[in-house]
């Protein structure tokens, strides 16, 4: 094994210094801080050195199968002990020093633009540490199951399962990596549930953050549940905030010559729950809020009620970034939210976050919406058509 030591103003410094001398292959045997003192010990002046070494060995493709996720999982824990030592050594470095500027949440911010800038390049290193685990008949569907947004976690497996497949085929095209891929993705997703509206409970809590639609998306339920079910609906809506959105509602409620309720209290919840009682369904709009501040999610706790006789779905927006739509799903962890309604499929190109959220929360699927026509652009959910959808229009 090659070794050499390298010093730098910061770690992730470093880390290019290493990539750039020793290549992607190279593994960080140690690393510490250095203080140096000038004038006397005056002025302190701290840097990074960092020992790393790289062994040229490499896996091949005609390696056993069992010998892939072995490697991938060693690999993995070093590239995890590496980043948690490193963290460890630059929060230390700025307890040391105590003129650090702090942000709203009491964390220095050179602290966490170093950690940001660490995770970067480890998730960089990690890539691209996968990729040269597979041969390269495979790297083109694996990217595009990356394009596609589909989690490094599902991605890892995917692509195992494609290596033992394939390690002895003279052929590889994307038909054959999809069937296994939508094998892989079925088992995964089977047991969720994928289905609409019960129609077993009354009220039917449809909930989200700001511009995801939940209006347009609970007038296309409600116009489902009237032309295709013969139901009697009515509305009641909490988001008091925005006059358009009452206006929109009642629009809606018109063409179904549906009774509309507002509630801007508790009290008025009640009222309007009692107006609304003799009808079937009972579709309540809640308001659009930011809810990464969990206040909100409060506030929607002591106005709505989450009793045996509702049905909730979150909304979210297949146009929002993932890591946004995981904070608002771990915000709303302690209502009984029992499917997802995804919105806007067609304003994206991918859908791997969607199947990404489902996995992580062990939720279903009730809806997707793509479009703005009412009743006509939303589809009940079902596995097949999810899997379709992933690989829709790239089959070539």
């Amino acid at each position: 094994m090659k070794m050499k030591k390298y010093n730098a103003s910061s770690i992730p410094e470093a880390m290019k210094l290493v990539r750039a001398d020793l290549g992607e292959d190279a593994v960080i045997l140690n690393s510490k801080v250095v203080v140096t003192k000038k004038f006397f010990g005056l002025i302190k002046k701290k840097s990074f050195e960092v020992l790393a070494g790289i062994d040229r060995i490499e896996p091949s493709f005609s390696a056993p199968a069992t010998a892939q996720p072995t490697f991938k999982m060693k690999e993995n824990t070093k590239l995890q002990e590496i980043t948690n030592a490193m963290q460890a050594q630059i929060q230390q470095n700025h307890v040391e020093h105590k003129t650090v500027t702090l942000d709203d949440t009491g964390i220095p911010k050179e602290l966490k633009k170093e950690i940001a800038d660490l995770k970067s390049l480890m998730q960089s290193m990690h890539k691209k540490t996968t990729q040269a685990q597979y041969p390269d008949e495979l790297l083109p569907f694996i990217e595009y199951l990356r394009q596609q947004e589909l989690s490094e976690e599902l991605i890892t497996t995917i692509g195992d399962e494609l290596f033992t497949h394939f390690k002895e085929a003279s052929d590889i095209n994307f038909s054959q990596c999809k069937l296994i891929t939508k094998k892989i993705l079925r088992k995964k997703l089977e047991l969720l549930v994928f289905s609409g509206l019960s129609y077993e409970r009354k009220y039917i809590n449809v909930l989200g953050p700001t511009g995801v639609g939940k209006t347009t998306t609970i007038a296309k339920m409600a116009a489902r549940a009237v032309l295709e079910k013969k139901k009697k609906v009515g509305f009641i809506t909490t988001d008091t905030y925005r006059i358009a959105a009452i206006e929109q509602l009642k629009t809606y409620a018109g063409l179904l010559q549906a009774p509309v309720e507002i509630a801007y209290n508790a009290t008025d919840y009640e009222r309007a729950i009692q107006k609304l009682s003799h009808l079937d369904l009972v579709f309540i709009d809640t308001a659009g809020r930011n809810y990464k501040e969990v206040k909100y999610v409060d506030d929607l706790q002591r106005l709505i009620k989450f009793d045996e006789d509702a049905e909730s779905f979150l909304v979210l927006s297949m146009t929002a970034k993932e890591k946004d739509m995981v904070t608002i799903i771990d915000q709303f962890h302690q209502l009984p939210i029992e499917k997802f309604i995804f919105t806007k499929i067609d304003e994206t190109n991918s859908i791997g976050a969607m199947i990404n959220l489902m996995i992580k929360y062990n939720k279903g699927l009730a809806y997707y919406t793509n479009g703005q026509e009412v009743p006509e652009d939303i589809e009940e959910a079902g596995l097949e058509a999810v899997l379709n959808m992933f690989f829709q229009g790239e089959e070539k």
